[in-house]
C-alpha cells in the first residue's frame, strides 16, 4: 500500500534519502498534479501530490527505491490564447529527471492537441522518469582548474571521437568508457589538450521530421531531459551516470577538464504541432516565451524558446547546472544559443539568470562559454556578455579564413583578431581569454573541407542542400573535393598549416575541432547534424600522423610563450608583442592598411612568427639576432639558423631567439 505524505518543496525532481523518495514539481498554473508510478509490468498507479508551497508541488513516498519509474499527469485549463495546454491524458517527464527510459518515436499519441486537447492516453509508449541514487565514490577527485591562459579546448562528439578507434575495445566504442580509456586520455594529454568540450550528452530526442526521413539527431541539440545523461553513450544504459563520472574522474587524473555543451534555449517539444513530452503539459505559459496570442516565439529556429527570466525557471536552470558540477564534477559549460539566457525578452547583461550564475558560489567558479547569438531580434551579442563568460568569436573565424584562403583581409584586421579581438572584448574588466578563437567547429566545414570545397554538399541531410550556411570563406584550391594534383594537395597542406598556426598561437583561448588534427573530412557536408555514420565518425586508421604531430608541437610551443599564457592585454611598449614588416621594421599605419601581405609577430621578445600571405614566395628579413626555426617547422636536433626567411606563398614559420 503506497502512502504519500507532504514531503519537502526542495530539491527539484525526485530525491532518494535512503528510506523513500521526495518528489517536487514546479507549475504555477496547474490545478492538480498526479504522480504516476509504474511497476515492473508497466501497471500505473496515480497519487495526487498532496502539498503545494508557492508554485512547487511536492510529496514524499516512503519505501520507494532507486529504479522506480514515474511520470506526471498535470491538470489545469486548456486555453491556448493564454498559453495553457494542460492535458492529463499525456504522461509527462519530470523536467529534473536524473534518468529517462523509453523511446520518443514519432507517434500521434505524443500530440497533446492543437486547438483542443487530444484525449488519447499515451502512457503505454511515453518515456518514463526513473529515480536515481546519486551516491558515488570520487576517490578524492579534484577539478583541474586550469587557468584560462593555459586552456586549450578540444570540441568533440563523444561517439564520433571513439566509434572507429581501433585501439579501443569494440564493446565500449562510442561511450563514456571509451572516452575515459587510457588510449583516449593519453592521446588528448600528449596532443596538448587541457579541456574537452563535448557536444550535448544530456538525454535528447530526434525530431519527428528527421524520423520520417529515416535520419536521427546526431549532434544532440534537441533536449528531452536536461538533468539526465543520455543512455546511448553508455555501454550499460542502466549505469550511464556512473560511466560518465568514471570518465570525468579518469580525465581529471590527467589534468584534463570536461566542459559540457548544454541547450538551455529550447526543448524537443518543437512548435504547437510538435510532441508533448514534459514542459508544455506541466506549465506551458511559465516555461516558454509566448506571443500575445499564445503562440511560441521561435527565437531559436527550433520551434520554441525557453523563458529563463522568471524566478522559478531561473532556479530550474541554476539547479540543473549545479547538478552537473556537484554530482558529475564537470568543469564548465558551453551554452548553445546563449542569448536566450539573457532575454527579458530583450537581451540584458544583467538578466536574472546571468546574475544568479554570478552570485552562485559553485557556478561562478567554473568555465562558462557562450555561443553569443540567437536568431531573434537583437540576438547577435558577440562581445556583450557578462565578465564571467568567454564567447565563441565568429569574427576571428571569418577573418582568419579570409586572410589565408581569400586574401581579402587587411593585415591590420588580421592582427586585431590575432591579438584577442581587443576591439570587441577589451571592456568591463574582461581579459583576452574571453575570446574563444576558432577556425572550425561542429557546425560548418571541417578544416580539411575548408581547403577542399567551395560549396556545401549537404544532400545526405534530406533538405535538397538548402540547409547549412553558404558563407564559408573556404577555398578548394582549384579542385572541388578531396582529389587533386600533387600541387593542389601541397597548396592545401600549406593553407592548413597557416590556419592552424594562426589559431594555436593567437592570443585568447584556442578551440580545436576534433578530427582537424587527423585530416578528417565530411565530404563537404557543413551541417552534419543528422549524420550518425562514417561522415562524422573519425577514421583513426586514415589519420594524417604528420598533421597530428604538427598540431601537438604547436600546442606545446604555446605553453612556453608568456605573451599567450599570462592572459593580459597587449599594450604598446610592453614585452608581449612587437609587430614588424618584411624588413623587420615596426609596422606603420600605411603598412597595416595597404602594405604587402607579410607580417612578423615577435612575442615575449623571444618567439617570432613570420607570415607570408601573398601568392608568391617572399624573402622576409628577420630582426637582429640569431634565430632558429623550431618544431614543427624544423627538427629539435637540427635547428635551422637564418637571417632571411624564404617564405612560401601563404606560408608560416616560427623562430626562437638563441
Amino acid at each position: 500500500m503506497i502512502r504519500i505524505s507532504s514531503g519537502k518543496n526542495a530539491p527539484l525532481g525526485a530525491s532518494y534519502d535512503g528510506h523513500g523518495v521526495n518528489f517536487t514539481l514546479f507549475s504555477a498554473h496547474a490545478e492538480r498534479v498526479e504522480l504516476c508510478l509504474f511497476d515492473e509490468e508497466d501497471n500505473e498507479t496515480r497519487h495526487d501530490l498532496p502539498a503545494r508551497t508557492g508554485n512547487l508541488w511536492h510529496g514524499y513516498v516512503e519505501g520507494l527505491k532507486p529504479g522506480q519509474r514515474y511520470g506526471y499527469r498535470v491538470h489545469g485549463p486548456w486555453d491556448t490564447a493564454q498559453g495553457h495546454r494542460f492535458n492529463p491524458a499525456k504522461l509527462l517527464l519530470d523536467p529534473c529527471a536524473r534518468r529517462v527510459v523509453g523511446s520518443t518515436d514519432d507517434s500521434p499519441l505524443f500530440q497533446g492537441g492543437i486547438d483542443s486537447p487530444d484525449r488519447h492516453d499515451n502512457a503505454a509508449i511515453a518515456p518514463k522518469s526513473v529515480v536515481v541514487d546519486t551516491d558515488y565514490n570520487w576517490d578524492g577527485d579534484q577539478h583541474p582548474r586550469t587557468p584560462w591562459g593555459n586552456t586549450v579546448i578540444y570540441e568533440a562528439h563523444l561517439k564520433g571521437l571513439t566509434q572507429l578507434h581501433p585501439a579501443l575495445p569494440e564493446a565500449i566504442r562510442g561511450t563514456w568508457r571509451a572516452l575515459g580509456h587510457p588510449v583516449m586520455v593519453n592521446y588528448l594529454k600528449n596532443l596538448g589538450i587541457t579541456a574537452i568540450e563535448l557536444l550535448p550528452v544530456m538525454h535528447f530526442a530526434s525530431e519527428p521530421r528527421l524520423q520520417r526521413l529515416g535520419l536521427s539527431n546526431y549532434w544532440g541539440y534537441n533536449p528531452l531531459a536536461l538533468w539526465s545523461p543520455d543512455p546511448r553513450y553508455a555501454s550499460d544504459p542502466d549505469n550511464a551516470l556512473n560511466e560518465l563520472r568514471d570518465a570525468v574522474k579518469s580525465l581529471h587524473r590527467a589534468g584534463i577538464e570536461v566542459i559540457l555543451d548544454i541547450v538551455l534555449n529550447h526543448t524537443a517539444e518543437v512548435d504547437v504541432e510538435g510532441p508533448t513530452f514534459s514542459l508544455r503539459g506541466i506549465d506551458n505559459r511559465s516555461y516558454y516565451w509566448l506571443s500575445e496570442r499564445g503562440d511560441y516565439q521561435n527565437w531559436t529556429g527550433c520551434g520554441n524558446t525557453l523563458n529563463l527570466s522568471q524566478p522559478e525557471t531561473v532556479q530550474f536552470a541554476l539547479e540543473c547546472l549545479r547538478y552537473w558540477v556537484e554530482t558529475c564534477h564537470v568543469d564548465g559549460f558551453r551554452f548553445d544559443l546563449a542569448s536566450v539566457m539573457g532575454r527579458t525578452p530583450d537581451y540584458r547583461q544583467d538578466a536574472p539568470l546571468f546574475e544568479a550564475i554570478k552570485n552562485c558560489p559553485v557556478l561562478s567558479q567554473v568555465k562558462l562559454i557562450a555561443e553569443p547569438w540567437d536568431i531573434g531580434p537583437g540576438g547577435y551579442q558577440v562581445g556583450n556578455y557578462p565578465p564571467l563568460f568567454a564567447e565563441w568569436n565568429d569574427h576571428y573565424r571569418d577573418a582568419v579564413r579570409r586572410f589565408w584562403l581569400h586574401g581579402d583581409l587587411p593585415l591590420g584586421e588580421f592582427a586585431g583578431r590575432f591579438a584577442a579581438s581587443a576591439d570587441v572584448f577589451r571592456r568591463n574588466g574582461r581579459l583576452p581569454a574571453a575570446t574563444v578563437n576558432l577556425v572550425t567547429a561542429h557546425d560548418g566545414f571541417t578544416l580539411r573541407d575548408c581547403v577542399s570545397f567551395n560549396h556545401k554538399h549537404n544532400e545526405a541531410n534530406g533538405e535538397d542542400n538548402q540547409d547549412g550556411t553558404n558563407n564559408n570563406h573556404s577555398n578548394n584550391h582549384g579542385v572541388e573535393g578531396a582529389g587533386g594534383s600533387l600541387a593542389v594537395i601541397e597548396r592545401r597542406r600549406t593553407s592548413i598549416h597557416a590556419l592552424l598556426t594562426s589559431l594555436l598561437l593567437s592570443q585568447g583561448t584556442p578551440m580545436l575541432l576534433a578530427g582537424d588534427e587527423l585530416g578528417h573530412s565530411q565530404h563537404g557536408n557543413n551541417n552534419a547534424y543528422c549524420q550518425d555514420n562514417a561522415i562524422t565518425w573519425l577514421n583513426w586508421q586514415e589519420a594524417h600522423q604528420g598533421l597530428t604531430s604538427f598540431v601537438s608541437a604547436l600546442l606545446h610551443l604555446r605553453q612556453r610563450i608568456p605573451a599567450l599564457t599570462r592572459n593580459q592585454w597587449w599594450d604598446e611598449g610592453d614585452d608581449n608583442v612587437r609587430w614588424l614588416d618584411n624588413q623587420a621594421r615596426p609596422m606603420t599605419a600605411q603598412a597595416w592598411e595597404s602594405g604587402g601581405r607579410q607580417l612578423q609577430i615577435l612575442l615575449s621578445d623571444r618567439w617570432l612568427i613570420t607570415l607570408n600571405g601573398a601568392d608568391d614566395v617572399a624573402d622576409i628579413v628577420l630582426p637582429d639576432g640569431e634565430w632558429r626555426a623550431i618544431p614543427p617547422f624544423a627538427g629539435e636536433e637540427n635547428p635551422v639558423l637564418m637571417a632571411v626567411w624564404h617564405g612560401a606563398a601563404h606560408g608560416v614559420c616560427v623562430f626562437q631567439k638563441s
